[in-house]
């Protein structure tokens, strides 16, 4: 096992529920955490940036009184990704916010800063840094982050092209700290196979917009529900980086999914005053471990499945 800091020594589930751009809110992340994972929501998704502060009062009480109310089976910790990125205006206010409230888990994407990790640092937060190969890898241990988010082919939103197996195993050859895998993880026995190839964790994210808790659309929750890995359309036409999404949202935007443009990487704004908010609001992002998804549920139910599959997993391999 690697060396895991307090915030991930412990979890009833070895998994992390990815932040979903606009999806993610206090609801799923509670559920989540109750549950059993590791639950997060972008920063960004608090819009004006004041909200954010109630959502971080909301998810803090809320876990506060289930862990009251259930002390033998306390929630786990909570993330918030941080955008770290040119476009990102809001990045330090809604770093001061994670200071202010001591959110254990602090996910750093398209961009590490010392300072960042170092905020995090001042109140015992661990920061995971999220990378598509090994040299991403190294740049963010050396700057100061805990862990790493490996973010592999078929992962949903800004995925890497990596095969999980290349990708894990480099990052072992010098990295003894957290990894956590993401790249179409969307039953418990997946999540055994990725700590089986050396991962801690498992990183999940698509399978999360199917649940009730989740703000997508309804129309995007039942095209989760019915689409699989032929459906994923990968592109960096609409934020300048490379991701996945679904051709039918592509198909609905008058776009050819088969005959995608490629974009400038300067393209790419996270900020809420952006006059084209494509990606992720239109244009529906999504990994490939979808076709295993046959419902929309509470999020307790599918970690639930989860559980079970997982346990499942390993009977079988010790039996």
């Amino acid at each position: 096992m690697s060396r895991l800091p307090g915030a991930l020594a412990h979890l009833p589930l070895p998994i992390i529920g990815s932040p979903l751009f606009i999806i993610s809110n206090p609801k799923l992340v509670i559920a989540q955490c109750t549950a059993g994972v590791v639950g997060s929501m972008p920063a960004l998704n608090a819009r004006p940036a004041e909200q954010l502060e109630e959502w971080l009062i909301e998810i803090t009480e809320g876990l506060a009184a289930w862990n009251r109310d259930h002390p033998e089976r306390p929630a786990a910790p909570f993330a918030i990704n941080q955008i770290v990125h040119k476009s990102n205006e809001r990045l330090e206010h809604d770093m001061a916010m994670c200071v202010k409230y001591k959110v254990p888990i602090i996910i750093t994407s398209l961009g590490a800063r010392e300072d960042i990790n170092a905020a995090a640092h001042s109140y015992g937060g661990v920061v995971l840094h999220d990378i598509i190969n090994n040299k991403f890898a190294r740049k963010a241990i050396e700057k100061g982050a805990d862990g790493l988010i490996a973010v592999a082919a078929g992962a949903g939103g800004h995925a890497g092209i990596k095969s999980p197996f290349a990708l894990v195993q480099e990052i072992r050859q010098w990295f003894d700290g957290p990894i956590a895998l993401s790249g179409s993880i969307a039953t418990g026995g997946a999540v055994l196979a990725a700590q089986a190839m050396g991962a801690d964790f498992a990183y999940i994210g698509s399978a999360f917009i199917a649940t009730e808790e989740a703000r997508a659309a309804e129309g995007y929750k039942h095209a989760i529900v019915a689409g699989s890995s032929d459906d994923i359309v990968y592109s960096n036409l609409f934020t300048g980086v490379h991701g996945n999404y679904l051709a039918a949202s592509i198909r609905a935007a008058g776009l050819d999914p088969e005959n995608l443009p490629v974009s400038d990487p300067s393209a790419m704004n996270f900020s809420s005053g952006s006059s084209k908010p494509k990606a992720w609001k239109e244009i529906w992002g999504s990994g490939q471990g979808i076709g295993v998804i046959d419902k929309v549920r509470p999020a307790a139910e599918f970690i639930a499945q989860l559980r079970r599959e997982y346990d499942e997993a390993r009977r079988r391999l010790l039996a």
